[in-house]
């Protein structure tokens, strides 16, 4: 199981989900339900505890590793995301030049999901730090050969959001699943491979304003 540390950057720190969280989490997804069409995020204290419970039990198995969103600028919790649907591919695999890691090491794939915030947190900025501090602990700490990242063929804004990161469109899987409002989904595959990893790690860095702040 790859070792669960927190995430820290400029606007957000991405703290190990943990039930302690729960009444946070409940406050920040009670804010205002109105863009959780798309979404499934608990709406009561008894979903979120069911909610958090299970991630956990995942993240016992080595399947997934959860994150609740602090937003540094408040001190609040505004919401929750997690590495997940992660694969060990038998090994050893060549993972860079002159080194081998034995299968089970490390992830060697990966995807960013289950990522919702209150409507406070909306557009602030918050949602991008945080998929640059999982895809950059993904990358170079894990070292992955992907990030998958998905969202409902209908929720535009989910995907433009996944597109500005400049992950790669990899087209749309039909009745892919069940949507939040219960509906057969199509769900919009993206993806961001290591080799691509370091131009689109400088034009985040950018945007976020990291360089300037050097």
């Amino acid at each position: 199981m790859p070792a669960v540390v927190t995430l820290s950057g400029r606007l957000v720190r991405l703290e190990p989900l943990s039930l302690a969280a729960i009444d946070d989490l409940v406050a920040a997804a009670c804010e205002d339900r109105s863009t959780y069409a798309f979404t499934r995020v608990p709406n009561s204290r008894d979903e979120m505890a069911s909610y958090v419970e299970t991630v956990l039990a995942e993240q016992a198995q080595g399947r997934a590793v959860p994150y609740a969103i602090r937003w540094l600028n408040t001190d609040r919790i505004v919401g929750a995301t997690r590495l997940m649907n992660l694969e060990y591919w038998q090994g050893p695999l060549l993972w860079s030049p002159g080194s081998l890691r034995e299968v089970g090491e490390s992830p060697s794939v990966a995807d960013i999901g289950y990522t919702w915030l209150s409507v406070s947190a909306q557009g602030t900025g918050v949602n991008r730090e945080s998929k640059f501090l999982m895809l950059s602990h993904a990358f170079e700490t894990w070292n992955v050969h992907r990030i998958t990242l998905k969202a409902d063929a209908r929720n535009e804004r989910s995907r433009a959001a996944i597109l500005a990161l400049g992950a790669h469109f990899d087209g749309v899987r039909r009745a892919e699943s069940r949507g939040a409002d219960d509906t057969v989904r199509d769900t919009a595959f993206y993806s961001i491979l290591n080799a691509e990893w370091p131009a689109i790690r400088e034009r985040l860095y950018t945007r976020l304003g990291y360089a300037e702040a050097a």
